[in-house]
């Protein structure tokens, strides 16, 4: 009931909000301030967070993650009335995005991060763009079924990942003597598995299935049935600036609103997608698309059920 009556809230808001907003009338403060001085949005991305945020083989930022926030940013200048405002990119990683984020290096954080209450005392989130659940991955030769087949194996998780912090929470709360070796990104982390430096590589399922399929040979990996823990991605963005972030869940409202969403999804997720031409093939779950029906910025896993 909790997480209908925080839905409902969001959506009344964007709602009454969707065609005016009072303090663009006024003084710019905050990261529209910065914007509309420097002339500038930036978008902090990843570099291999298939198919969400990742890099082309022409080092181009791009993915569903990217092209939303893209689109959000057009929103904005088009709001603002300002086209001759850039859109630039930085580069993020597991350790550097929260930084970033909250100094100010960084307007839209666009990657695969996680609203959660440790982060919020940092960082704010917009409404919730993603629903991935963590998984692990091994070598199928391997065997690794459940939690417990992890016992004293090795095992690696993304630097600053809610990954790791659950891989040191199972590890102390179930007594597995697993060797934890945090990495540096996604790509590393699955370069840990694929030549055994680690037996498993905790992960958001949606990342596992884009190393996995871009690997040199998938059918050697396979993805744990067993889910450990709900992850809402979000945009991330700065602390104490309401304003800002109304503007970006509008946009992300009118988007999820008027299909735009659903079809920038069918293009990475359902599509062949840079730079092999892979095919995900995942269609979108209930999860998320209850969330293009009813925005939520909740970080309660529990907001995401369906059953």
């Amino acid at each position: 009931m909790k997480a209908r009556l925080v839905s409902a809230s969001i959506s009344m808001l964007l709602m009454a909000s969707m065609w005016q907003h009072p303090t663009l009338a006024q003084e710019l403060t905050g990261t529209l301030a910065k914007i509309s001085e420097t002339k500038t949005i930036t978008i902090g991305h990843r570099e291999s967070g298939i198919p969400l945020s990742y890099l082309d083989d022409k080092q181009r930022p791009i993915g569903y993650a990217v092209d939303l926030c893209v689109k959000v940013a057009e929103s904005i200048k088009q709001y603002m009335k300002r086209p001759d405002i850039n859109i630039e990119f930085v580069e993020v990683n597991g350790s550097t995005r929260i930084p970033l984020t909250a100094n100010g290096t960084v307007d839209m954080e666009c990657g695969t991060t996680t609203n959660n209450p440790e982060r919020q005392k940092q960082v704010a989130f917009s409404t919730t763009t993603f629903v991935a659940a963590a998984r692990f991955g091994s070598k199928r030769s391997a065997k690794l079924e459940t939690v417990d087949d992890l016992k004293g194996k090795s095992v690696t998780a993304n630097a600053g990942s809610n990954n790791l912090e659950l891989a040191y929470k199972l590890n102390a709360g179930k007594a597995l003597n697993m060797r934890i070796l945090p990495s540096k990104d996604f790509a590393e982390g699955f370069l840990m598995l694929e030549t055994g430096r680690a037996d498993a590589l905790i992960l958001d399922d949606i990342l596992l299935a884009g190393v996995i399929a871009n690997s040199k040979d998938p059918s050697k990996y396979v993805i744990s049935a067993q889910g450990l823990s709900a992850e809402p991605y979000a945009i991330m963005l700065r602390r104490d600036d309401s304003d800002f972030k109304l503007l970006v869940d509008r946009s992300l409202a009118q988007l999820y609103a008027s299909g735009e969403a659903r079809r920038l999804y069918e293009k990475w997720f359902e599509s062949p997608i840079p730079p092999r031409g892979i095919i995900l093939n995942l269609p979108p779950s209930q999860a998320l698309q209850a969330v293009w029906k009813d925005p939520t910025d909740s970080a309660d896993p529990a907001a995401y059920k369906t059953e």
